[in-house]
C-alpha cells in the first residue's frame, strides 16, 4: 500500500502526546492539532484532554454525511450535523478527512519488533526489549492503532526477561495506547515443558492477560493445547495459539477442545487451511465457527510465530461463520523486514487481493480486531468509546488506498498525527489539471 510511515516519536518538556521530527520531505507526526485548509493550526485544537472534551468539526462519515462529534469524559458525547454542536472546549477542524472507529492490532511480536537490522537473532536485553517494544508500539500507534496484542516469548534462554520488558513498556505506554501482552512458551510437554508450563503462569502472576504459544512446534501439539487451556480456565484468561492450520485432524481437536471456553480463543495466522483441498478447508471452517474461535489473519506477512507464510482463506472463513480479523505479524524482523505494522494496509490487501468489501475489510482491523481482544465495540455514535481515526480523504476505498494523514484519538484526546504534503514542483501540468494537494478539502491526499 503506497503510503508514509511516520517518524518515531519524542516527548517534549510540557507535552501531553507523542510529538516527532519533521523534514521538508517527510511525514511528520505529533500530537498537535491538524491545519486547516489555509495552513495554520485552528485555535485549540491540541486535542489535550483537560477535562473539558474536545469537538470535532465538519467530519465526514462512511454513510455520507458531514458532522461534528463532541468527546467527553473517554466517550463520544453527542454527533450532530456540521455546524450545529457547540461546546466550550478544543475545537479541532476536520474537513476532508474521513472519521472512522479507531484499529486495533490483534497479533503483534514486541520482544522481536525492529530487529532486522542487526543481520542476527533480535536481542532479548531487557532495555532493549523494552525500547523497540515502545517505538513499535508508537509507530502502529501513528498508524491508527490505539489498541495492541503483543505474543512474548516465556521460558527458553531470556526466561521472564522480556516478558518483564515488555510489562514496563506497557505501563510507560498507558494513556496514549491499549498494550496487552500474551505469554507464549515453546514446549509444555514433557520433561522439558514443566519448566515451561511453571514459566508461563509466572507470566500471568506477572502481569500477561492471555495465554498462548505454538502448539505446531511441541512434541505433542495436543498436550500443548491441553496445557494453555488448562492454565486459561484456572486464571480466567482468553487463548491466542499460533498454528498454521494446515493439520484438519489437529484443527478438529483444537476446536473441540476450546468449545465453550471464555473468555474466548483466537487462532492465527491459519494460513495453511489456504492449502487445503476446498471441501476439507470448508469442513474446518465450520468447526472453528462451531466452537466460537476467532482466526487473526496476516495479510501483510509472516511473524516469527510460525514459519510459513500465506494468508488464511478469508472469504471461506467468513463464509462459514468465523468472526475473522486481520494482524500485522512482524514488524521488521527478521522474519518480516519490510514489515509495516499498519491496519491500513492490512485492510488494503484485504480489499485489493481478497475480494473483500472494503467496509468489511476495514471491519476486519477494526469492529473485529477489537472484539477478538475483548474490548468494547466502537462506532461513530453518541456512547460509544472515543478511539477514533481520521483520515483524509471521503471515502473508505480512496483512504485505504491513499492514507497518508492520519489523526488518531484515543480515549478522547489525540495522542498521535502524522501528516504528508504532496507537491508537485514547478509543473504547469498539475497546475493546470487542478491536482490534490494536502491541505484541499475532500481528495485523498
Amino acid at each position: 500500500m503506497p503510503d508514509s510511515q511516520p517518524q518515531p516519536y519524542r516527548f517534549s518538556s510540557g507535552s501531553s502526546g507523542p510529538s516527532g521530527p519533521s523534514g521538508p520531505s517527510g511525514p511528520s507526526s505529533s500530537s498537535s492539532g491538524l491545519p486547516g485548509p489555509s495552513g495554520s493550526s485552528p485555535s485549540g485544537s491540541s486535542g489535550r484532554s483537560d477535562g473539558s472534551g474536545l469537538l470535532l468539526c465538519g467530519a465526514r462519515l462512511t454513510d455520507g454525511r458531514t458532522v461534528d462529534v463532541r468527546l467527553s469524559g473517554g466517550r463520544i458525547e453527542a454527533v450532530g450535523t456540521a455546524g450545529s454542536l457547540t461546546a466550550r472546549t478544543a475545537r479541532m477542524d476536520l474537513s476532508g478527512h474521513l472519521l472512522l472507529p479507531a484499529p486495533a492490532e490483534p497479533h503483534a511480536h514486541s520482544d522481536t519488533a525492529l530487529s532486522a537490522d542487526g543481520g542476527g537473532p533480535a536481542p532479548y536485553a531487557a532495555r532493549e526489549v523494552q525500547r523497540r517494544t515502545t517505538e513499535a508500539a508508537l509507530l502502529q500507534l501513528g498508524h491508527g492503532a490505539t489498541a495492541l496484542r503483543s505474543h512474548v516469548r516465556v521460558g527458553d534462554v531470556q526466561g521472564l526477561e522480556s516478558m518483564g520488558a515488555v510489562l514496563q513498556a506497557r505501563r510507560a505506554l498507558r494513556g496514549l495506547v491499549e498494550l496487552t501482552v500474551v505469554a507464549m512458551p515453546r514446549v509444555l510437554t514433557g520433561l522439558a515443558g514443566a519448566e515451561g508450563l511453571a514459566m508461563l503462569r509466572d507470566a500471568v502472576k506477572m502481569g500477561a492477560s492471555v495465554v498462548g504459544g505454538c502448539p505446531d512446534l511441541d512434541p505433542d501439539p495436543a498436550g500443548y493445547t491441553e496445557a494453555v487451556l488448562e492454565v486459561a480456565s484456572e486464571q480466567g484468561c482468553p487463548v491466542d495459539l499460533h498454528t498454521d492450520g494446515d493439520d484438519p485432524a489437529r484443527l478438529a481437536r483444537l476446536a473441540a477442545m476450546a468449545g465453550g471456553l471464555r473468555p474466548g480463543v483466537t487462532l492465527g495466522p491459519c494460513a495453511g487451511l489456504g492449502r487445503l483441498p476446498s471441501e476439507v478447508a470448508a469442513r474446518s471452517a465450520d468447526q472453528l465457527a462451531a466452537a466460537g474461535v476467532t482466526v487473526v489473519c496476516l495479510p501483510q506477512g509472516g511473524c516469527s510465530g510460525v514459519d510459513r507464510r500465506g494468508t488464511a482463506p478469508v472469504r471461506l472463513l467468513r463464509a462459514a461463520g468465523v468472526r475473522v480479523a486481520a494482524g500485522s505479524g512482524a514488524l521488521r524482523d527478521v522474519s518480516n523486514p519490510v514489515g509495516r505494522g499498519d491496519p491500513l494496509e492490512a485492510a488494503y490487501l484485504l480489499a485489493s487481493r481478497y475480494g473483500l468489501r472494503a467496509a468489511d475489510a476495514y471491519g476486519a482491523v477494526s469492529s473485529s480486531a477489537r472484539a477478538a481482544l475483548g474490548l468494547p465495540e466502537v462506532r461513530v455514535e453518541a456512547g460509544f468509546p472515543a478511539e477514533l481515526l481520521a483520515v483524509r480523504g471521503d471515502r473508505l476505498d480512496a483512504a485505504l488506498s491513499l492514507a497518508y494523514s492520519r489523526i488518531v484519538v484515543h480515549r478522547g484526546r489525540v495522542v498521535a498525527r502524522t501528516s504528508a504534503v504532496r507537491e508537485y514542483c514547478g509543473s504547469a501540468a498539475a497546475v493546470a489539471l487542478d491536482l490534490p494537494r494536502q491541505g484541499r478539502t475532500g481528495g485523498a491526499s
